[in-house]
This record gives structure tokens, sequence and C-alpha cells, in this order.
């Protein structure tokens, strides 16, 4: 019995003295992963604050805005770090290879301009929405495929500019919203039409959809009151409607290389218009322009298909319409008095 209870002895203590060992082993590498994490933590905090101080460098502060100014440097992404410049005004971004607009730009409320032109962004966050006090979006020149319908949300928006993102082909009705829009850049795209929702801008005064494919023109495009600039150029369009005649505000209008077979004979009146570019149309007549003193070679191609071209057409083509009528008229005389 002696000898069981020795032996009984023994276990007992190689168990402890495992379990001790173990304990020692768990506690040791416990030790071993908080040293680890002070040792991130101190490694992130100085990473954070060389974020800052190079973020620090590129704020400034001009005619009262602070701006954020960064240019032809590599920033794929914006380090979090930024949210501790709530005051930013401005984000001026250009050429600095972007790729993505942080969802955390919905902390700066003080945000009135947001240029991110010449950039590699696909897509726009919905939390853009947030910004209320935003007066310009600036995203040309980069890879935007879809707008959000949460831009609608940014009631004091004033400038919104997406040219040359070159698979974007339509908007949310939700732009519509915009009432404070007056500049609408939408040029070197894929639209096909002028999205209803732009039709529907109030304040609308300046417009650019040239190179797109845009095929026709609204009917109701004279609901666009307030438009004065329209470029229209290098698009497929092969009529204009007759109620482009009713754009009472409109001073500037540029349909080069469009494939027009003809003019609106109620453009004549359009005395508002001041220049308006037609060059490089497939249009039925050939109009020459009576001499004029010599000008520039710049002012003589401007007024090749200017004005003076677009109300000599109308003349023009009115002119061979009542030809035609009077010979149909005389035509229908002659079978009756042969009959």
């Amino acid at each position: 019995m002696t000898g069981v209870a020795v032996c009984s002895g023994s276990v007992s203590s190689i168990k402890s003295l495992w379990e001790t060992r173990i304990k020692k082993t768990k506690q040791d590498l416990q030790k071993q992963q908080e040293q680890r994490a002070g040792v991130g933590r101190v490694r992130h905090n100085w990473e954070d604050r060389i974020i800052l101080a190079k973020l620090k460098e590129k704020v400034v502060t001009e005619e009262g805005r602070v701006i954020l100014r960064i240019e032809k440097e590599e920033w794929k992404t914006l380090p979090r770090a930024l949210v501790h410049f709530p005051q930013l005004m401005e984000w001026q971004l250009h050429r600095v290879g972007l790729q993505t607009i942080p969802r955390f730009v919905s902390s700066f409320e003080n945000l009135l301009v947001l240029d991110l032109s010449r950039n590699a962004i696909t897509e726009i966050p919905k939390e853009i929405g947030k910004l209320t006090r935003l007066r310009e979006l600036l995203v040309s020149y980069n890879r935007v495929q879809s707008v959000p319908e949460e831009l609608g949300c940014c009631e004091n928006l004033e400038k919104l500019e997406l040219a040359m993102n070159r698979d974007l082909d339509e908007l949310p009705s939700e732009i519509s919203n915009l009432k404070k829009l007056c500049h609408l850049d939408l040029s070197m795209n894929q639209f096909t039409e002028i999205p209803e929702s732009v039709v529907s801008l109030p304040a609308l005064e300046w417009l650019d959809m040239g190179g797109n494919r845009l095929q026709s023109l609204p009917h109701d495009i004279h609901r666009m009151e307030k438009l004065h600039t329209m470029w229209l150029q290098r698009n497929e369009l092969e009529f204009l409607p007759d109620n482009i005649c009713y754009m009472q505000s409109l001073d500037t209008l540029v349909l080069s290389n469009n494939k027009l077979h003809d003019i609106p004979s109620m453009m004549e009146d359009m005395n508002n218009l001041r220049f308006v570019n037609f060059r490089d149309n497939p249009l039925t007549y050939e109009v020459e322009l009576p001499a004029a003193p010599k000008k520039s070679e710049d002012e003589d191609d401007r007024e090749m298909f200017g004005r003076d071209f677009m109300r000599i057409y109308c003349q023009e083509a009115r002119k061979r319409v009542n030809a035609m009528l009077n010979m149909h008229r005389v035509n229908r005389m002659y079978q009756q008095i042969c009959t």
C-alpha cells in the first residue's frame, strides 16, 4: 500500500509541475503579445504623426478658405487621419492617382469645393449626399461609371463637372432636385440623350454635352428657360426640334460635327443668339455669304457657319420651299386646264 501511495504522489507532483509550466508559458505568450501590440500602437502613432505632418504641409489658407491642395503626387487613397482637419473648405487633388473618394468625406461639413479632376476614381460614394453646403463637385477625367441618387441631396450645389468619364451614360432622376445648379459639364461620355433630370433643372445656365452620342434633342428643350450656353459638338444629331427657337435666353449654341441635314426656319428669328456654329454638318443646301470687309482667319472661320450663315440658310430654304409649292400649284392648274 505504501508503494501505491508513493506512485500516486509522484503522478500528482508531475501533473502540478506541468500545469505550472503551461500557465507560465501562457503568461509569457500573453506578455509578448501585449508587448507586440504596444510596439504596434507606438508604430501606428508614429505613422499617424508622419501622415498628419505631411497632410499639414498640404493645407493652405487663401482668401479666408482652408484648402487641401495636392498635385502630381502618389495618393491612391486618402488616410483616415484627414479627419483631423474638419475645418477644410476645399479639396484640390489633381493627378495624384486617387482611386476612391473616402466614405468619411461626410465628416467635412464645411466643404464647399470638392475638386478631384484627373485621377482614377471609379465611384462617387452615397455619403456625398451629406455635404449639404457643397457648391462645386469636379470629377472630370476619371473613371466614374455612375452617379449616386444621394447627390440630389446636395441642395447648394452650383457647379457639377463629370466630363471624360467615358462609360457614364445616365444620371439619376434625383439630380433635378439641385435647384441651384447652374453649370453642368457632361462632355465626352456616352449619353445618347439629354436626361430628363437635366431638362428639369430650373437654374441651369451652362451645359456642355459635346463629344457624346446624342441622336436627338428633347422636344420640350425650351423648358430650359435660363440656359444661355449649350455645347453639343461632336454628337450624332440629325435634326433640331422646332421648340429650340423658343429658348429666349440662349446666346451661344455650338452644333459643329453632327449629322444635321437642315436648320429649323424659325431659328432665323432667334435674335438673342450671339454665337452659333453649324460647321461640319451635311446640310441640304449650300449657301454663300456676301462679301464682307477683310477679317482675321479666325473671324472668317467663325462667321462661315455662324449667325449670318444661319440666317441666309433659313432664307434660302424658305425660298426653295416656296418655289416648290408654286411649281406644285402651277402643275395642278395645268392639269385642271387640260382636263
